[in-house]
């Protein structure tokens, strides 16, 4: 690109095997920036490689990341008072991984008590009939509490997302001093479930709390930007339409009619109040609410996307096949999701690409193939005539062969590899 583009960064680290392969894309456009085989992933490689970016053509927002050690301090080191955002994902993993336990818990206690009523209705003697009675009440009761705790933790834990959401169900956009109170009241409330299993995983999360207020602190000073130029019910309209639109494109079936009737529901409301204006506001409400980023999880789809390549070559990964995974990766078109028919490339720059991945590899193949010929036909010294020390005519001297020209044997040009060294 020609000028310098703001983007902000999801970084991330994916491993072949031992080695360390560092990844920052784009948020909004999910583009791949840079993808780096690295020997090691300390705070020096990390700070060497956004300063890398930086060097570039990217001036960096932000970044969101998980708590990486190496990660975290090479991105303050580079950036010194750049924003961070933690990934919510991993922040509350742990208590998802219980909530999860509790639920297998559930469903073998119910299968307890569903043989314990078999038992019981097979008993013949009366004896065994009350034993099997009292071995069903005692599976039945285990079975209650099981589910009891599985339902209550899951409760809670759809309240904790809701709580963290960007705005309220009324469509309001959410202060930090409203989600602080909400969400430590919810970490107690939660810890009060099982302190025994819960509180050792509460404890580092109530000491992040600030972190995790980072993204509304965005949100504060997006609102009252906004208030400037958008009507308080407008607004209101537009950020639930915002809000269902968001869930619209991660939703699945019935879920996403309910989203699409609700956003175009707030949209048409919207409409009506604000007549010629409504294309303009709208449009720059729903780019300032997807400025906002609360996690990296879009690096890590990138990661997944990149890990049957690494499968497959059994973790013997080159810097040039990460260049050819990121190239295919910027320059492909999604087929599904809001950025369905662009290319992450074409987000990011603004530009439509001019033919498909494919042609495109092709043709820059070719431009650099013929830069490496360029260069070997200006590397070779001229023809002299030299005098003949035997008085005879010397023969005349037959150009080099065409082919040899086309396929220099020392090229270093990494697309030149053979197949079996780019996978």
């Amino acid at each position: 690109m020609a000028s310098k583009k703001l983007v902000f960064y999801l970084s991330d680290e994916i491993f072949a095997i031992q080695a360390p392969i560092l990844v920052t894309i784009d948020a909004l456009s999910t583009t791949i920036l840079k993808i780096e085989l690295a020997s090691d992933r300390s705070a020096e490689t990390w700070q060497a490689h956004f300063e890398a970016l930086e060097a570039h053509v990217f001036c960096c927002l932000g970044m969101a990341s998980d708590r990486g050690v190496g990660l975290v301090a090479g991105y303050h080191a580079a950036f010194e008072a750049a924003l961070w955002v933690c990934d919510y994902f991993h922040e509350f993993q742990d208590l998802f991984h219980v909530l999860h336990q509790w639920e297998r818990k559930a469903y073998g206690a119910i299968g307890k008590e569903d043989e314990a009523a078999r038992k019981w209705e097979n008993a013949k003697s009366e004896a065994n009939f009350a034993k099997r009675l009292e071995q069903y009440a005692q599976a039945q009761q285990a079975c209650e509490q099981a589910i009891a705790l599985y339902d209550h933790l899951e409760l809670l834990l759809h309240l904790l997302r809701e709580s963290l959401q960007l705005c309220s169900p009324t469509g309001k956009l959410r202060t930090v001093a409203g989600v602080r109170s909400a969400f430590t009241l919810l970490l107690e409330m939660i810890e009060a479930v099982d302190s025994q299993a819960i509180a050792s995983i509460i404890k580092p999360i109530q000491t992040h709390i600030d972190d995790l207020l980072v993204p509304f602190q965005q949100v504060e000073a997006l609102h009252a930007e906004l208030l400037e130029v958008v009507p308080h019910q407008v607004l209101d309209f537009l950020v639930l339409a915002w809000h269902h639109d968001h869930f619209y494109h991660s939703s699945q079936s019935k879920q996403k009619r309910d989203h699409q009737r609700e956003r175009d529901d707030w949209l048409a409301f919207a409409e009506g109040l604000l007549d010629d204006a409504f294309a303009m506001l709208q449009a720059l409400v729903f780019e300032k609410l997807d400025s906002i980023v609360r996690a990296s999880s879009l690096v890590e789809m990138v990661n997944s996307f990149i890990r049957p390549s690494l499968n497959s070559c059994q973790g013997q990964i080159t810097q040039e096949t990460l260049n050819l995974i990121m190239f295919y990766h910027n320059h492909r078109r999604y087929k599904g999701g809001k950025r369905k028919g662009k290319a992450p490339i074409e987000l990011l720059t603004g530009e439509p690409l001019e033919a498909e991945w494919v042609e495109l590899l092709l043709q820059q193949a070719e431009q650099r193939q013929d830069a490496t010929d360029d260069v070997s036909l200006a590397s070779r010294a001229p023809l002299e005539l030299m005098p003949n020390r035997h008085g005879h005519t010397a023969p005349s001297l037959a150009p080099q062969s065409q082919e040899s020209l086309e396929h220099p044997a020392d090229t270093e040009d990494p697309l030149q590899q053979p197949p079996a060294k780019a996978a």
